[in-house]
């Protein structure tokens, strides 16, 4: 699964010919990074992280949340967990004890899978859209633009991106973006 192939790419600047393909793979390439900076992971990644819980719960760092695969102690006499123990929130990372109880005898080791079990086609459209954005640049001086010259406006530098992502494309990802605070 991925969130953009370059036949999908090739399909949205409709180019037919392999002239531009080692150089466009590097464009599709990079277009998962600079999503995914906004709405976590896209493609399933395996995750391994140290958690300490407070009280009744505890969160993963990487949202969402596929699947839980193993959560176990990492000091000697720590209190043991089973994935069956706990339930996992998908969209906020969020664990909590199924019988309510609270961690402690922590710090574990959770490994899990974060991202989506399938490709949004909004995040595939958004994807689409920003690498006909950033292949713009390879037209030069001069040479006509794909669409009116209000394509792709951009009124405004993003934090981490500058002009790279268009406002249109950030609409798009609005209804997946990551909640505050969470990197």
């Amino acid at each position: 699964m991925a969130l953009l192939t370059l036949d999908e790419a090739k399909a949205q600047l409709n180019l037919t010919t392999v002239t531009h393909d080692v150089e466009l793979q590097a464009y599709v390439d990079s277009i998962t990074a600079m999503v995914e900076w906004y709405v976590g992971p896209v493609e399933p990644q395996s995750v391994t992280e140290t958690v300490n819980g407070r009280r009744g719960t505890l969160c993963l760092t990487r949202i969402p949340v596929v699947s839980l695969t193993s959560f176990t102690p990492i000091l000697t006499g720590g209190t043991a967990l089973t994935v069956a123990d706990v339930t996992v929130d998908p969209l906020t990372g969020v664990v909590r004890r199924k019988d309510g109880g609270t961690f402690c005898g922590g710090p574990w080791t959770a490994a899990y899978t974060a991202g989506r079990d399938a490709v949004p086609p909004t995040l595939n459209l958004a994807a689409r859209m920003l690498i006909q954005h950033l292949w713009r640049t390879q037209q030069g001086p001069g040479r006509p633009g794909l669409g009116g010259a209000d394509d792709f406006d951009v009124t405004q530098p993003v934090p981490g991106f500058g002009y790279a992502v268009p406002n249109r494309v950030l609409q798009l990802l609005q209804p997946y973006r990551l909640p505050p605070g969470v990197a």
